[in-house]
Parts: structure tokens; sequence; C-alpha cells
């Protein structure tokens, strides 16, 4: 096992199902804090700090990750979720790939690039809390608390891929309302449940999105008991935008769905990213594979959303928006999932990848 292997245990061990973060930020602190790093915890929730850390020049290179998982049925999983088992190459646990594998590649990349003592470019940590219910620790973090200027690497899981963009998540709040009435007497209400569901079905039936959106309804929930009609009802919707369909476009289309017995507003609306395959950073990461024996051609764009989406407007500056790729050995196809995994040789591969960047950064 190597040290960044040893973290990722340590990291999996921790529970941080939409909580507990902070003591995560304070380990990985640590680590950098001892390799010359300054850093500094930002308030998030109780117990749920974040971690922001810097070293050498402005306008730094950032390197980010999130600490929260998603939720677990332990009924699912064969071995326990938080154990860090380690089969072979691989090791299973919550959060393996989504995304502590990555946070662990880069602390290790970076904590070794600082300590090397040399006249550091500006390279900077941004570890999250909250992303899992849509950057709400990112979006959180106060403009001052970074360095703007430079690009940005999120370590989200690509198999060491090169993804420059991500798509956008558009989550809508739909709620309809009735008269509530006796459940054996149903005609003398008006069952909000009913106009709900119905909304449901269209939405999932319905096969015209744009090209690359998405759409999957997450939550319904109404009423009170089964003898009593519901006189309110709501759903959950996650709309997956692309850049040339988002905003109103897909807010309409929802609306023209559903019909006027529902409403519909914003629950959370993080854009799309996409970094042009041109850009001088792309190549700057493509050479970086390359000298690792990796395939450096960029990507499709990653179906998800990343905290990308929060920091780009506090990094950006001079008008110029922020050079960004994903870049992380965990596994795409196991975010969420039960008997989660991540290959340990990835992690490795990861933090030659990172250093190779970092040093291509600081001496080009």
């Amino acid at each position: 096992m190597s040290r960044a292997t040893d973290l990722l245990t340590e990291l999996v061990r921790a529970d941080t199902v939409g909580a507990r973060e902070g003591g995560l930020a304070r380990r990985c602190a640590e680590i950098l804090e001892k390799a010359g790093l300054k850093g500094r915890l930002v308030d998030f929730e109780d117990g749920r700090e974040q971690y922001v850390a810097r070293a050498g020049g402005d306008a730094p290179l950032t390197f980010t990750g999130h600490l929260d998982v998603v939720p677990v049925s332990r009924a699912d999983w064969s071995v326990d979720p938080f154990a860090a088992e380690v089969d072979g190459d691989r090791m299973v646990g919550r959060g393996t790939s989504d995304m502590k594998s990555g946070v662990a590649a880069l602390v290790e990349a970076v904590a070794t690039h600082a300590s090397t003592g040399h006249r550091c470019r500006g390279v900077q940590v941004v570890l999250t809390s909250g992303e899992e219910t849509g950057c709400t620790g990112a979006l959180s973090i106060p403009r001052e608390a970074l360095a703007p200027g430079g690009p940005l690497v999120v370590a989200e899981p690509t198999r060491n891929a090169l993804v420059p963009g991500h798509k956008g998540a558009h989550w809508m709040h739909l709620t309809a309302t009735g008269k509530a009435a006796h459940g054996s007497a149903p005609e003398l209400g008006d069952n909000a449940a009913v106009k709900v569901a119905r909304a449901a079905v269209a939405l999932h039936d319905f096969t015209g999105w744009p090209a690359g959106v998405t759409a999957n309804v997450g939550v319904v929930r109404g009423g009170v008991q089964t003898n009593v009609v519901p006189d309110a009802a709501e759903l959950f919707l996650d709309i997956r935008t692309v850049p040339d369909a988002q905003g109103d476009r897909v807010r309409e289309a929802v609306r023209g769905l559903v019909g006027d017995d529902v409403t519909v507003a914003d629950h959370v609306v993080l854009p799309p990213v996409a970094t042009p395959h041109d850009e001088p950073f792309v190549a700057l990461v493509t050479d970086a594979l390359a000298s690792v024996g990796l395939d450096g051609d960029p990507v499709d764009t990653a179906r998800y959303f990343t905290d990308a989406s929060a920091l780009i407007p506090l990094l950006s500056q001079g008008g110029s928006t922020t050079p960004t790729v994903v870049l992380g050995p965990g596994e795409p196809e196991q975010c969420h999932v039960a008997d989660e995994w991540c290959s340990l040789a990835r992690v490795d591969e990861a933090v030659a990848v990172y250093a190779a960047l970092l040093d291509r950064w600081c001496y080009q």
C-alpha cells in the first residue's frame, strides 16, 4: 500500500454521509500543512468544515474534491461499506470511487510537490462538503477564501481519462395543492397526489428532451394517511443540462409537460462546464498524461455535475472563464452503487499524473 492508498483507507473508514466532513478536512490539512502549504478551515455547517490551502505564487493551479458521500442501504452491500476492505487491486467501500480516491491522490501529489522546496508557481487545494446535495458547501465558500486566476482540476472519477467538462444540474421542486376530504368520499376532495403522479409519469415518459439532456423523477411525496384525500403533494426533478439546453429552455419544457395544476420552481441550478479542447491547459494535462504512459486525448463530457459549477465563478478573473478539466482515479460506473470500489493501482497512477502536471505547471 502506498501513502495515497493508506490515506484512502482512512477517508473511507470515516462515515461522511452528509455529515462529519470536518474531521477529514482536518486530517488532510495536517498532511498538506506539514508539507508547507498554508491553509484555513471554511465554515459550512456544524462539524462539516471545508478546507482551502495554497503554496507558491498568485493565480495558482487549483485541485478540488469533496469529502461527503451518498447514503448507503446496508442490506444491498456484501461487505461493511465503511470498512475499506481490499480484494486484490480493489478497495470496496462507500466513496472509494466517488470520490475519496481522488482526494487521496491529489493530497498526496500536492503535498509531495510542495515539500520539494522549489520556487512554486502556485498550487491550491479546495476540499468541500455537501457536494452530493447540490454543491451546497462549495456555494457557501466566500470569494476572499480563494486565490483566483489559475486553472482547475476536479478529481472526480474518470478512470484517469481527461474530461474537459461536465453536464449541469437543474433540480426543480414541483408542487400541487388540492382539497382534503374523507377517503370514503373522494369525489368531495381534490387529490393533489394524483396531480403530481400525472406529472411524474409525463416527465418520465417524455422522449423529446434536447440532445444530451436527461430527466429523473427523484422524489414524490403527498398525503398524510390512507383515508384522507391529499390536499398537497410535491415532486423533486433532476434535469441534467448541456450548454445549448439549460435554464429557461428546460424550465419551460417542464412547465409544458406538467400543466397548470402543478407549480414549478427552481431548487438547485448548477451550470454545465465546457472547456475547449484547444485550450492550452488541456494540452498541458494531455502532456502530463502521456508522460506517465496514459492516453491524453480528451474524451466526452461527464454526465454528472461537480463543484466546478460553484467554484469557477470564484476562480475566474478579468472576465475570463477558468479552464477546467475533470480527471480522477475513480470508476465513473461505481458512483452511488452498492459494493462501490476503486482500483488502488489507478489511485497511484493519478498521483503520478498530478505530479507530472504540477511539474509542468511550475516549469513550463
